[in-house]
């Protein structure tokens, strides 16, 4: 009986780390470990048991919030005219990137920057799958590499994060700015 009463404690502080830690580094990614565990009703002891640096905490932090980015995507409509469908997932992903653009900023100056790219792969995949029904269709270009465009996508949806954080870019255009940005890149040559 005791042993089982302490995992369900431990799951009940990961559980209250990690939404603490979510909330705290979404308002300030320079939010000390003490204020985290302070949030999370824990000490930094106990916080520490559970999560050996920052970065192993920014690390699980970074995977929560993706994960939950993804299944929030999965209801984003990616049928139809695959220009239609760049716009709306742009659109949808913007809003959890703008969302959580401090949470990024936590992860790059704790983790690799392959760490943080790897965290992506699932939603990846999804715009990858999409550049392919565009390619299928004619909508978007095939002479450059698919992975050349993921990366393209992936690097300008994190360069509108930075902008709109540091005051350059109104957040509110980031998605139209993005999309259109995106759609000159993707369509074929008149000759292709």
């Amino acid at each position: 009986m005791p042993p089982r009463a302490q995992r369900a404690d431990a799951r009940r502080n990961i559980a209250a780390i990690l939404d603490a830690a979510t909330d705290c580094l979404a308002r300030d990614p320079e939010m000390s470990i003490a204020d985290i565990a302070a949030a999370a009703g824990v000490g930094r002891i106990t916080l520490y048991g559970h999560f050996k640096t920052r970065a192993d905490l920014v690390d699980a932090v970074l995977v929560r919030t993706v994960e939950r980015a993804d299944a929030i995507l999965d209801a984003t409509d990616t049928s139809g005219d695959p220009a239609d469908a760049l716009a709306r997932l742009v659109a949808s992903s913007w809003r959890l990137v703008h969302q959580f653009r401090n949470i990024l900023l936590a992860a790059q100056r704790e983790l690799p920057a392959e760490r943080i790219r790897g965290v992506h792969d699932r939603i990846l995949r999804r715009m990858q799958s999409l550049i392919e029904q565009g390619q299928r269709a004619g909508t978007f270009r095939r002479d450059m590499p698919q992975q050349w465009l993921i990366t393209t996508t992936y690097s300008l949806m994190h360069a509108a994060a930075e902008d709109a954080a540091a005051g350059r870019l109104d957040a509110d255009d980031a998605a139209d700015l993005i999309t259109a940005t995106l759609l000159a890149a993707f369509t074929p040559d008149q000759g292709e």
